[in-house]
């Protein structure tokens, strides 16, 4: 039998600083490792790193022979807390002394487990002093908690099954590693000497071959397609048109990008020859001072667009565009006959959505410059024809794939033929610059084992397939920015990129930008937010990145795990990040062959419930729920027995009714799973983690936070004890653990949440906990048990509430009547085990936009009546 010491998670973390620090890291960008590549939904770096800390070092409580008394092991606890906060903030990433105290407590602990195991059987397999455990995300996604593990100086193993998220962690903790502390090998860099002063420690010599090499491909493009992107000159006509360029006369000024609205046939048939303009708004500028709006101009059986400055008078109309209505409606800007969704749909399926140049966005001397389309810049368009098209389909569901109901089912549709032009100049440029980078190494004294990355070069050839392989990604970023779908943020005058939000949505102005600029959407720009990420990345230890399925991997065996699995239906993540797979495939498959075999990504194994691939809403649950118990299950059989696993959990609420009419939530369905898989949970810790105020959240009730669950493989020796066994050790132990919670400043609103952790411990330790009528109790009676026994703790009369009033009560003492973010309502929804959604219906709770406000006395409606109530539970 192993003998364990209780993590410091399984006790206390300080919560709060935490989810500070990570509220604030959502805002950093410039050398963030978000800013490599995109990926969704990832974690926050500061909290990832945090976390596993957390539940590598033992809690004070667990070193008596130490601490021998409650007062110093707070006092002990409070100076871990103090490493924590550092962990989680980003602006220690890179601090070494902040990183080593951190290893330094984490050798400490391994070193007390292998002590106290010193006479296990295995041993000497187990528990070596000398060797730390390594560690393992199976669900790794976009890579903050494998990276997060490898800051803290752990072998760090990463693991999907979708091959555009383990190409993102091979270049974020495997490729850095190869070429650690290794200078530059491009002939403008003066390395030797660099090196001699310790400048190019970690990947920092690789970050600067990938900016010089980048600057060489965007050189080299500029010659091939540099006269596709002409600049705009300010001509006489257009100054007599604007007055207000007059100083620029004569002058040139880069494009920044072109805008466009599709067009559609207009359905009055009087003016049934013209293509008729799909925009949704004129307003190319709401800047306070640098208003700039389109004006339509008919001419006969024509029309065109004319650039004004300054308000206009009718502001809300110029607002709407040609847009009607909600969705696909719009009006016939040359008759204003009503074009509706149906209309545009069929016409679009049979190929007749076209497109027109509105306006040209130039970067001037003091600002964006609007411009009237011209000549010089339409009339070669149509003769562009690139050579590689992406004609592959779109596979998924159009409440993600928005574009579908309009015709576009293959990805090369996304693109216009000069943006296919640009995509395909830069990624064939790739081979290009690893033949020269290939020389440039050889030259600069590599080694020449004329060995491959897949064959374990670390040589010349090697150095320059890395090289390819994050310039690389810098097209992939490049494409986000130059597709169709792409808009112009007229606030903020910058492009807005593919994903605004995690889907493919249709645009019906979009705006085509200029690779060679220096402002928006631009080669350069992404290439240097890959080299600024690429050169903060930690190179303390061996990193592995592979392609592997959750619920078969054997990658596990004796590792600390760390996790965020896929969230029930939230984001098909394999049907949207196609849009990057295409480029990857096309650029990467003859370095990594077998990770880019297949046409497009995996999906028929994805473990998310998607009932256009699964055959239904019932199936797809099955599906989601008997995989994930398989994936929880490996890893319960396979992690290192001496930490609890953490599993990052962010399901938005959705109540659901069984046969037997008994509510249920995806919450409580989460944890069932769990506990099916031969786990216990010993710790439940609500997380600021989700960007609030993305794109997403702007209109829907986004996640806005995560659930950290603390999980112990589960004692087989356990015994079955009655409901009023669990009830009394709830009452007995609960209590303590509270105190324990509050004196870490939890935040009262976080403490329902917090407190599931203890509670759920007793009931999933035990093999069953059986009702009076011998039936298994369910993890949703346990649930309420452990809310009615908080609910006392804190007051003597609330235990008599129901589980909507207690909701209510407990927001009204932390935030009255205010409005609150969606997810904190979330977060105490879950922690009652009801639903948001729920309270919305019990009418006590108003949720709207990403917002949540409790309804004040004087609002309810006039005939409210909780004793009206059908819900269960309720």
């Amino acid at each position: 039998m192993i003998k364990l010491r209780k993590k410091l998670i399984e006790v206390a973390i300080p919560l709060d600083s935490i989810n500070s620090a990570s509220a604030k890291e959502k805002s950093i960008r410039h050398g963030h490792p978000s800013t490599l590549h995109l990926w969704w939904s990832r974690k926050p770096l500061g909290a990832s790193r945090a976390i596993i800390f957390c539940q590598m070092v033992d809690d004070p409580s667990a070193i008596t022979e130490k601490f021998t008394d409650v007062k110093s092991q707070e006092i002990e606890r409070l100076r871990l807390f103090q490493i924590v906060e550092d962990l989680a903030k980003w602006e220690n990433t890179s601090n070494k002394e902040i990183l080593s105290t951190a290893f330094d407590e984490i050798k400490k602990s391994w070193e007390r487990c292998c002590d106290d195991n010193k006479t296990h059987p295995e041993a000497d397999l187990l528990f070596n002093k000398k060797i730390l455990p390594e560690f393992h995300d199976p669900f790794s996604g976009g890579g903050s908690i494998p990276i997060a593990a490898q800051y803290l100086k752990l072998k760090s193993y990463a693991s999907d099954l979708n091959p555009v998220a383990v190409a993102l962690n091979k270049a974020m903790i495997e490729l850095p590693v190869k070429f650690a502390n290794h200078p530059p090998i491009n002939p403008s860099s003066k390395s030797q000497k660099s090196l001699i002063s310790g400048k190019y420690l970690g990947a920092a010599g690789l970050a600067e071959d990938i900016s010089y090499y980048g600057d060489w491909i965007c050189n080299e493009a500029f010659k091939k397609i540099g006269n596709l992107y002409p600049k705009i000159r300010i001509s006489e006509k257009t100054v007599t048109l604007r007055r207000d360029l007059e100083p620029y006369l004569g002058q040139e000024f880069t494009v920044i990008a072109w805008m466009f609205a599709r067009t559609i046939k207009s359905p009055d048939p009087a003016f049934s020859n013209v293509k008729v303009p799909l925009a949704s708004t004129f307003m190319l500028s709401t800047k306070k001072g640098r208003e700039a709006y389109l004006v339509p101009e008919k001419l006969g059986q024509d029309y065109r667009f004319k650039v004004k400055v300054g308000l206009p008078d009718n502001l809300e109309e110029v607002k709407k565009g040609t847009k009607s209505a909600r969705g696909p409606n719009f009006t016939c800007l040359m008759s204003g006959a009503a074009i509706n969704g149906s209309y545009i749909k069929e016409e679009s399926k049979e190929g007749r959505l076209g497109n027109i140049m509105m306006a040209i966005i130039a970067d001037g001397p003091k600002g964006r410059i609007y411009l009237e389309p011209c000549n010089e810049h339409e009339f070669f368009l149509n003769d562009i024809k690139p050579v590689w098209r992406p004609s592959c389909e779109m596979s998924g569901s159009t409440q993600y794939l928005g574009v579908k109901p309009y015709g576009i089912t293959e990805f090369d549709q996304l693109f216009t033929n000069r943006q296919l032009l640009a995509l395909n100049t830069f990624s064939d440029l790739l081979n290009d610059v690893q033949k020269v980078a290939n020389l440039d190494a050889l030259s600069s004294g590599m080694i020449n084992d004329g060995k491959k990355l897949k064959d374990g070069g670390r040589g010349a050839f090697a150095y320059s397939e890395v090289i390819k392989t994050y310039l690389s990604l810098v097209v992939d970023k490049c494409s986000d920015y130059w597709s169709s779908i792409c808009t112009w943020h007229n606030s903020g005058e910058k492009m807005r990129n593919t994903f605004g939000r995690q889907a493919i949505p249709m645009s019906w102005e979009y705006v085509e930008a200029n690779p060679f600029s220096n402002s928006s959407g631009n080669w350069t720009a992404m290439k240097n937010w890959t080299s600024k990420a690429l050169a903060k990345a930690p190179c303390f230890e061996e990193g592995i990145a592979c392609q592997s399925d959750a619920t078969t991997q054997k990658i596990s065996q004796n590792k600390i795990i760390s996790t965020d699995p896929p969230y029930f239906d939230n984001i098909p993540y394999a049907d949207i990040s196609d849009f990057f797979y295409v480029w990857m495939r096309k650029n990467l498959k003859d370095i990594f062959p077998e990770l880019f075999a297949t046409i497009t990504v995996p999906k028929k194994e994805e473990l998310i419930s998607a009932p256009h691939r699964q055959g239904g809403k019932e199936k797809a649950k099955n599906f989601f729920l008997c995989g994930m118990t398989d994936a929880l299950k490996n890893l319960s059989r396979q992690s290192n027995y001496a930490y609890p696993i953490t599993i990052y959990y962010a399901f938005k609420q959705i109540e659901s009714t069984d046969k037997q009419g008994r509510a249920s939530t995806g919450w409580e369905t989460f944890l069932e799973a769990i506990l099916n898989a031969g786990l216990a949970i010993t710790g439940t810790w609500p997380m600021r983690t989700e960007l609030t105020m993305r794109m997403m959240s702007q209109k829907n009730n986004a996640l806005a936070s995560s659930v950290v669950l603390v999980c112990k493989k589960k004692d087989m020796e356990s015994t079955i004890i009655s409901k009023n066994d669990f009830k009394k050790a709830l009452r007995k132990e609960l209590p303590l653990n509270i105190d324990a919670l509050e004196s870490s400043n939890i935040a009262p609103v976080d403490l329902a949440q917090a407190a599931i952790g203890p509670g759920m411990a007793i009931f999933s330790q035990a093999k069953s906990v059986l009702n009076p009528d011998d039936s298994k109790m369910s993890v949703r009676d346990a649930l309420v048990e452990i809310n009615i026994a908080l609910d006392e703790y804190l007051s003597e009369n609330e235990d008599e509430l129901d589980i909507d009033s207690r909701f209510a009560l407990t927001f009204f003492q932390n935030f009255g009547y205010s409005i609150q973010e969606f997810g904190t309502a979330e977060n105490l929804a879950k922690a009652r085990n009801v639903s948001v959604q729920g309270i919305v219906n019990a009418g006590i709770l108003k949720a709207s936009s990403g917002k949540v406000q409790l309804i004040k006395r004087d609002e309810f409606k006039s005939d409210w009546d909780p004793t009206k109530d059908d819900r269960i539970g309720a």
